[in-house]
C-alpha cells in the first residue's frame, strides 16, 4: 500500500500544481480525455488486493502450464511503471517471477548484437519476466540522446518487429505498455523527489535532461510506434497522471490477455505438529545475540 510522506513533505507537495491539461504531444487524435475524479484510497486498495490474488491465480496456470509470459513497460521518466511492476511482482512467487531492470550496458555488451543481454532473461516455461524498460532504449532515449548512431537507430527499427516475431512464434506471450503522462504531472512528481529525502535517489540527471526534451521524446515515441506496433505485440498505452488508476487498469488488462484459469490448490489441513524430544535443551540466551527493541 501506498508510504506515508515523510514529516513536512505532504505540506510542501500541497504547492505543487496538481490541475493540468495534457501536452500537444500526448493528445491522441480524439483530444483530451476528461478529467475523473480523484480515486478513494480505500476503493483502490480493495481492488489492489482483488487483482493480486488473480494475478497469483493466473501464476499457479502459467506454472502448471509451461505458459511464459514477457511483459514490456516502457514510457516517460516519473510515469509511474515502477509503481505498477512492484504492485505486480509483491504478490507472485519470486521464482516464478523476475524484475528486469538492465542498467548501462557494458563495454562488451556494447558489441553484441543488440538484443543479446535482452535474450538471455527471457522466460523458461512457467515463468513471467516483468521488464522496467527493455530494448526499446534504442529507440527511445538512447535516439533522443544520441547515445546511438543512425545506422544502429535504423537497424533496430528493422529488426525489432521481426525480433518480435520471432518471440511470439516460439510459444512466448510478450506484452507491451506505453505508460503515457502529461508534462505538468511529470513535472510535479519530479519536483516532489526533490522535495522526498526517501525518493530523490529516483531523480538522475537522465530525468533532468529529459524535461529539456518533451518534444524529442515525443517525436521518438511516435515513430517507435508506428514502426512496433505489430498485430502479434501491439503497445498498449495506460492513462497515467493518475498513479493509481494506471496500476489498476494495467493490472486488469494483464489478467485479461493471460487466458488463465484457477488452478490454486485446496486449501491444506495440517497435521497436529510433532512434540519436540525430550533431551533436547535449548542453549541460554545469554549465548545469543539479539536485535535490541528499539520499538
Amino acid at each position: 500500500m501506498e508510504l506515508q510522506q515523510s514529516n513536512g513533505v505532504s505540506d510542501l507537495l500541497e504547492k505543487v500544481p496538481k490541475k493540468h491539461k495534457k501536452h500537444k504531444a500526448d493528445l491522441d487524435s480524439e483530444g483530451e480525455q476528461p478529467e475523473l475524479k480523484k480515486l478513494d484510497k480505500n476503493k483502490y486498495e480493495q481492488e489492489l488486493v482483488k487483482l493480486q490474488t488473480e494475478l497469483v491465480k493466473m501464476q499457479y496456470w502459467i506454472k502448471h502450464t509451461g505458459y511464459r509470459l514477457v511483459v514490456l513497460f516502457e514510457g516517460r521518466d516519473a510515469a509511474g511503471k515502477g509503481g505498477t511492476i512492484k504492485r505486480i511482482a509483491d504478490p507472485l512467487n519470486p521464482r516464478g517471477c523476475r524484475v528486469v531492470a538492465l542498467g548501462t550496458p557494458s563495454d562488451r555488451e556494447k558489441t553484441q548484437w543488440y538484443f543479446q543481454r535482452y535474450v538471455e532473461h527471457l522466460p523458461a516455461a512457467g515463468e513471467i519476466v516483468l521488464f522496467d524498460r527493455s530494448w526499446y532504449n534504442r529507440a527511445g532515449v538512447e535516439r533522443v540522446m544520441g547515445f546511438c548512431t543512425d545506422e544502429q537507430y535504423n537497424e533496430f527499427m528493422h529488426s525489432c518487429p521481426e525480433f518480435e516475431r520471432m518471440l511470439v512464434r516460439s510459444g512466448i506471450m510478450l506484452l507491451k505498455y506505453w505508460f503515457s503522462v502529461s508534462d505538468e504531472e511529470q513535472e510535479r512528481r519530479f519536483q516532489s523527489r526533490t522535495i522526498d529525502p526517501a525518493r530523490r535517489w529516483k531523480l538522475s540527471p537522465m530525468d533532468l535532461e529529459s524535461r529539456d526534451r518533451w518534444v524529442e521524446f515525443s517525436k521518438a515515441k511516435d515513430k517507435m510506434f508506428a514502426h512496433t506496433n505489430i498485430p502479434e505485440a501491439p503497445w498498449f498505452t495506460v492513462e497515467a497522471d493518475d498513479k493509481k488508476r494506471a496500476r489498476l487498469n494495467c493490472l486488469k488488462h494483464i489478467l485479461t490477455k493471460v487466458p488463465y484459469t484457477d488452478m490454486t490448490p485446496e486449501a491444506m489441513e495440517l497435521p497436529p505438529r510433532r512434540e519436540a524430544p525430550q533431551d533436547y535443551v535449548r542453549p541460554p540466551r545469554n549465548e545469543q545475540f539479539f536485535v535490541p527493541h528499539v520499538y
